[in-house]
């Protein structure tokens, strides 16, 4: 089970400002419910390209096993813990000796666990995403996302379905990520 910590509310909020500007909306009244378009339109991002944008934390609950197990976020920036999961009694932090970590050159994270002690699961706490902030984001991800919260903005009272911009899925197709 993969858990993803919400967006930082400066990254919001500064997408928010250039949502606002390019769909020449002045008024503070509508910020909220632009946030929350903003917010969609970065996890539409993240679910078409399989990559998390903007870092977080992520935290991974996985069972011990001593093969090599692919984390679920990508690209993983920092694997900052590995804790041992009993089926009874608290977590605890794993000894180094008990577990490997990797990420490889494509920021997949890796966890494999040699001595599990008492734990039948591993949770794992790691850092995902592309850029560290709003302004740090690629280009064409930063555009998809203004494009689609736009859209979704624009489109929010329409009676019919209005499907998304294609110039999304153009801007964002070059940083997908395909699972075989």
């Amino acid at each position: 089970m993969l858990t993803m910590a919400a967006f930082e509310a400066a990254d919001l909020a500064a997408e928010r400002e250039v949502v606002k500007a390019y769909a020449r909306v002045a008024q503070p009244d509508e910020d909220v419910l632009i946030e929350g378009l903003v917010a969609t339109a970065l996890l539409l991002g993240e679910a078409f390209t399989r990559r998390i944008g903007l870092a977080r934390e992520a935290v991974e609950v996985l069972p011990c096993s001593a093969t090599w197990t692919r984390l679920g976020a990508a690209p993983v920036r920092a694997i900052t813990a590995v804790e041992g999961l009993p089926a009874d009694g608290a977590a605890f932090l794993l000894p180094v000796e008990a577990y490997a970590i990797d990420i490889d050159a494509d920021g997949a994270g890796w966890v494999r666990v040699t001595a599990p002690g008492a734990a039948g699961r591993v949770r794992v706490t790691y850092q995902a995403g592309l850029a560290s902030g709003w302004e740090a984001l690629p280009e064409p991800l930063r555009q998809g996302a203004v494009r689609l919260a736009t859209h979704l903005y624009a489109h929010r009272d329409a009676a019919d379905e209005q499907a998304p911009p294609a110039a999304v899925a153009a801007l964002w197709r070059p940083w997908r990520r395909v699972q075989v």
